[in-house]
């Protein structure tokens, strides 16, 4: 199965800052020399990170502003666009991410559209992305998919119910994807992070409280890069679990696949 040392045009979505930025500066070194195109919504930003690495990247490193917090149809739209652009692309990393404070018991302080965007953010567009990519993947018998969720897609953390509900029904679909599509050269590789430094915290001003806890993110990136160049069968856990995430895995989601494998062999035969 693919994985990240053999990809020759990588994607990153939500690269200007943080995880996204960090990942995608790395698979740009790697010694295969990949084509990294950095995403987000910030154009100054992207600019920014071009200029800054112009004189190391060969050409490699393209930017493109895309604001994945749109519907499906505009997603769709964008990915259309985007193939055109980079016929060779084969694998994506989605690293956007929006983690608000939702309040319940104040209600009225509850942001009912910013907790959509989240949920979006987070999630729904993620899908409509996979689901616009799938059939250049699929036609080429060959795609890495990398989203990024959280060790809070096992155990919810209560203030930020918004972000660790989309995490979790992230981690579901990947889950479900991978089962479905083995055999067909399209993997999923599911980077499960604990508490790691980075801009997600500054929304809600916690980062000075965070940053005692959290893992630098210069050693989340390694630990990343290490699994993702791992050689992976398409029957193995797609989860790719890091730091203390570990112990929470082990408790609460090893095993899982042999059910969610055993409930896929009952499926009813479906009508061609």
């Amino acid at each position: 199965m693919p994985n990240i040392t053999t990809s020759k045009c990588v994607l990153v979505v939500g690269a200007t800052s943080g995880i996204g930025m960090a990942l995608a500066l790395t698979i740009l070194a790697l010694p295969s020399q990949p084509t990294v195109i950095i995403s987000g919504r910030r154009k100054a930003r992207l600019d920014e990170i071009l200029a800054q690495n112009a004189s190391t990247a060969g050409g490699r490193l393209h930017a493109l502003q895309i604001d994945i917090d749109v519907d499906a149809p505009a997603i769709a739209a964008t990915v259309k666009q985007l193939l055109v652009a980079y016929p060779a692309l084969d694998a994506v990393v989605f690293a956007a991410g929006i983690q608000r404070e939702l309040v319940y018991t104040h209600p009225a302080t509850v942001d009912t559209a910013a907790f959509l965007s989240e949920l979006n953010t987070n999630y729904t567009a993620v899908v409509a992305f996979i689901h616009a990519l799938l059939p250049h993947f699929l036609q080429q018998k060959n795609g890495l998919v990398v989203p990024i969720t959280s060790g809070l897609a096992l155990l919810p953390a209560a203030w930020v119910p918004g972000y660790c509900a989309s995490k979790a029904a992230l981690h579901s679909f990947a889950v479900s994807l991978a089962v479905q599509l083995r055999g067909t050269g399209v993997s999923f590789v599911e980077v499960m992070p604990p508490l790691v430094e980075s801009e997600l915290h500054d929304y809600d001003g916690t980062t000075a409280a965070l940053s005692a806890r959290w893992m630098p993110l210069a050693e989340f990136t390694a630990l990343t890069m290490e699994g993702l160049a791992k050689e992976r069968a398409d029957t193995e856990p797609i989860e790719l679990v890091i730091g203390n995430i570990q112990d929470l895995y082990n408790k609460w989601e090893a095993g899982k696949l042999g059910v969610v494998n055993m409930i896929a062999s009952h499926r009813p035969a479906r009508a061609e």
